[in-house]
């Protein structure tokens, strides 16, 4: 299916993390779309995705930021009107489950707000005008820690239960600009960062074999391209009716009962 987003400016935060990220996944299928990726990440890795893009013949920008930074982002926008005149989709993609707890100073906890959701307020802020004029729309990545809990990290899921509340606030502020804002919930994926955080349990191999028997569909975690492949539906015009919406992709780990855990796996 053609998702008729050739030469459309999708800006992505959080794209610049390693090989096999949400992130840089997504932008690689944004790319494989003929879309043009826009990376929004403090991370220099983001230079050298920019420029293998560009190597490619695919047009790409990176614009190093710190999104804790009101100043920076704002002159992220820019930088990318600058250079291109339009956005057409924000994906809003930044998410550190840091560990922020009930421990945590209160420092701590701003500091994991400010990453994990006033980030997000601030990239559609500055985005705002230029979204207005090519109706474009917003996708929000969020979690089920908003959902479920986990423990141990209420900035976290402070801040992505925020993402949600923002996900539908959008939808209803923005209808009368004709743009939609849409939110994708993942609940467990084997991301770098998933990698590294199992790396660090001495019985690592038994909790992953646990986490993925608790995934009802195929006992199996969910792909980093699922994700990107919806990402991508929904910020196409074959979404065209779809908003305020939580999209779950998580081979049904949120609603399934989990009786049925016994039986499929």
């Amino acid at each position: 299916m053609d998702l008729n987003l050739k030469n459309k400016i999708v800006v992505v935060s959080g794209s610049a993390g390693k090989e096999g990220s949400i992130g840089e996944t997504i932008i690689n299928r944004i790319a494989d779309e003929g879309a043009i990726p826009v990376l929004v990440d403090r991370n220099a890795r983001g230079f050298a995705y920019a420029e293998a893009f560009q190597k490619r013949g695919i047009d790409s920008l990176f614009v190093q930021t710190d999104v804790t930074d009101p100043v920076e982002i704002e002159n992220a926008v820019k930088t990318i009107v600058a250079k291109y005149g339009r956005i057409d989709a924000v994906i809003n993609n930044v998410g550190v489950n840091d560990g922020a707890g009930l421990d945590a100073s209160y420092e701590e906890f701003m500091d994991s707000l400010k990453l994990n959701v006033v980030s997000y307020f601030l990239l559609v802020k500055y985005a705002l005008p230029y979204l207005k004029e090519t109706k474009g729309n917003i996708l929000n990545i969020g979690s089920k820690v908003a959902l479920t809990g986990q423990g141990g990290t209420s900035g976290y899921a402070a801040a992505k239960g925020g993402v949600l509340g923002l996900t539908r606030e959008w939808a209803v502020d923005l209808i009368q600009f004709g743009i939609r804002s849409n939110a994708i919930i993942i609940a467990e994926s084997y991301t770098p960062a998933y990698e590294d955080w199992i790396k660090t349990l001495a019985d690592g191999e038994t909790v992953l074999k646990k986490i993925n028997k608790s995934i009802p569909f195929e006992g199996r975690m969910t792909k980093t391209e699922e994700i990107a492949d919806t990402a991508l539906f929904i910020i196409s015009d074959r979404s065209s009716h779809t908003t305020g919406q939580f999209v779950f992709v998580d081979g049904g780990y949120v609603h399934l009962d989990r009786a049925l855990i016994n039986d499929v796996n």
